[in-house]
């Protein structure tokens, strides 16, 4: 298991997230625990990426709860369907919001919260959580993160 990120943040956003993945595979070799699995995702693109807010939701029941995390206190349930989270939750689909202000029904967990992206967490065909990024910057999300993003969390099992 790696305990040290190497971060680099002369290239490209590509090929930071090439840099990164393996180094996220390493932490979550051999660690059957998803708590700390998901603790060291959000601590990981943090640290690379520097953005404002990196964390995951869990589905338990009919809501979204707040699970591991990076940044600032945050909205701790989130219903199915509303904001980003809910939307992505409910559509089972990647959200992609460059200005979260024209986004119809955005939770703001905090006001400096400018631009997110949004991805389910799938086990077995099913929405069981979702992966939350938030930027102070408008518009830093894009096809890019999407792709690199999913990647990171289809590294992570469900099934332990």
């Amino acid at each position: 298991m790696a305990e040290d990120l190497s971060i680099i943040t002369s290239v490209n956003k590509e090929e930071q997230y090439r840099s990164l993945i393996p180094q996220i595979a390493a932490l979550l070799e051999g660690e059957p625990d998803l708590v700390a699995n998901l603790a060291n995702i959000s601590a990981a693109l943090k640290e690379q990426f520097k953005w404002f807010w990196v964390g995951f939701y869990l589905v338990k029941g009919e809501q979204l709860v707040l699970g591991p995390f990076q940044g600032p206190v945050a909205c701790t349930r989130i219903g199915k369907g509303k904001g980003v989270c809910g939307a992505s939750w409910q559509r089972a689909e990647t959200l992609i919001v460059p200005d979260v202000d024209a986004f119809p029904g955005h939770i703001a967990c905090s006001s400096l919260s400018r631009s997110e992206i949004v991805l389910p967490l799938f086990q077995n065909n099913e929405v069981v959580g979702v992966l939350d990024v938030d930027s102070e910057e408008l518009d830093q999300f894009d096809e890019i993160d999407a792709k690199y993003l999913k990647q990171i969390i289809e590294l992570v099992n469900f099934n332990v």
